[in-house]
């Protein structure tokens, strides 16, 4: 179906539009997100898909309306799992935690521009090239064995932290780049040199690996619909509001330990559809001389039906699982000791000790995992460690309450509370002593001084 330019252009202009709200009013301060404030606009993004999905279907038709939703939900699912990918990616580069919104910001527009010719190009070769779909239905097979193979082996972290690993390697090797962040700062001066920033790089990183998934996700929803304008809004709705999800369920992400599975059936059912679609066009002259094949084709319909039911299946399988259930138990540990450790004024008292009962609960049931579980225990984010403070705080604190004397003091060498009342947090929001926090900020300081100082020489 075609559809009018003025229709393109007032849906650019929204995207557009959408994206430079974000950036100034949400990023360009830069700031860490609460839940309530993820939640919220998150909210508000999916609400607005939902609304732009419900206008298709009234002005453009059913048929148009349920390729939109079939094609947003299977995008948005894909986009979700790259959110796996960028919290390796973030965490490698140590992004700072209230600078992290605009390297994502950065990577969902340069998603939309990249997979914007993407799609303009698998347009051309859908029109003119018939056999594209069976390229475009192999392709999809084989990525969705693939997903099953790298889960089932382990490698799917490895393999991704290699490929952003290619892009940042390539840049180094042209431009020079500093190690150290300067703010949020794309460039810095060093040693009376003007070089890139991790900022940058890790921009670069999280723009070329979203390379990548688009050579998965741009054949995925050329087999839901071959309508350009519903392939590009679906995308760019999935990816829109992204930043917002990411600070919303980041605590959720690893509990969904069965979404590549999911992923890949979904993956696998659309190439499927895709080849029985080629055949039923076949052009191809070894193929039954050339002449069209007689095999069912795949509605639309059927096809959101699938992709809904596949991925309720899968979160509630994740969630209620053995496997979803220890790594829910190993979160809940790591949050219930952080909040522990954190909450050292004698008013909390009763608090505190339901707080370290349910952490002790969650203790439990993590020395009582089977071995196949441990690995959850050792890449969570120093969940022993913290563990270990959490206890020793509580040692210290019942001695105190047997002195009858304050108990918000916290150990020799575990001081994490500063004198203004805040924790001390490394880049990646972990919990820290003071003392190591203050050699940081030293650090930083005496890094930030010596850049002024490169930079006053610069200019003079």
């Amino acid at each position: 179906m075609s559809v009018p330019p003025v229709i393109w252009i007032l849906t650019i202009v929204l995207i557009l539009g959408l994206l430079a709200f974000d950036y100034v009013f949400h990023v360009r301060k830069a700031h860490i997100p609460t839940i309530g404030e993820a939640a919220l606009w998150t909210g508000i993004y999916q609400g607005i898909a939902l609304l732009f999905g419900i206008t298709v279907f009234v002005v453009g038709g059913p048929t148009m309306g349920t390729e939109f939703f079939a094609g947003w939900v299977t995008e948005l699912a894909l986009s979700v799992d790259n959110l796996f990918v960028f919290l390796i990616i973030l965490g490698a580069f140590a992004v700072p935690r209230q600078d992290q919104q605009k390297v994502l910001l950065f990577g969902i527009a340069f998603a939309i521009i990249a997979r914007g010719g993407m799609i303009a190009i698998g347009a051309v070769a859908i029109d003119r090239l018939s056999f594209a779909f069976y390229i475009f239905g192999a392709f999809l097979l084989y990525t969705a064995v693939k997903m099953i193979m790298d889960e089932v082996s382990g490698d799917a972290d490895e393999d991704e932290e290699q490929k952003d690993g290619i892009f940042v390697r390539l840049v180094k090797k042209v431009l020079p780049a500093s190690d150290e962040f300067d703010g949020d700062k794309l460039f810095t001066i060093e040693n009376g040199k003007r070089v890139l920033t991790p900022m940058l790089l890790v921009m670069v990183a999280i723009g070329g690996t979203d390379l990548l998934f688009a050579l998965d996700s741009i054949p995925a929803i050329f087999g839901l619909t071959q309508t350009t304008f519903i392939v590009f809004t679906a995308t760019a709705f999935s990816l829109l509001g992204l930043r917002q999800m990411f600070f919303l369920i980041d605590g959720l992400l690893d509990r969904l330990v069965y979404l590549s599975y999911g992923l890949s059936i979904i993956l696998a059912f659309i190439g499927v559809k895709l080849v029985l679609h080629a055949l039923h066009e076949n052009e191809l002259p070894f193929i039954n001389g050339g002449e069209h094949v007689s095999v069912p084709e795949v509605t639309t319909g059927l096809s959101l039906t699938v992709i809904i039911v596949t991925l309720t299946v899968t979160v509630l399988v994740s969630l209620l699982s053995p496997k979803g259930r220890a790594q829910a138990a190993v979160n809940k540990a790591h949050s219930e000791a952080v909040a522990y450790v954190e909450m050292t004024y004698e008013s909390f008292e009763h608090r505190r000790d339901e707080m370290y009962e349910r952490m002790l609960e969650h203790e439990r049931i993590i020395d009582g995992l089977p071995a196949k579980f441990q690995d959850m225990v050792v890449a969570e984010r120093n969940v022993v460690e913290l563990l270990a403070d959490a206890h020793k705080v509580h040692r210290q604190r019942v001695g105190f309450n047997e002195l009858g004397e304050r108990s918000d003091e916290q150990p020799e060498g575990l001081v994490v509370t500063r004198p203004d009342g805040l924790v001390a947090k490394d880049p990646n929001d972990n919990v820290i002593t003071v003392a190591e926090q203050e050699k940081v900020h030293a650090k930083k300081q005496a890094k930030r001084l010596e850049r002024e100082q490169a930079r006053a020489a610069y200019r003079a």
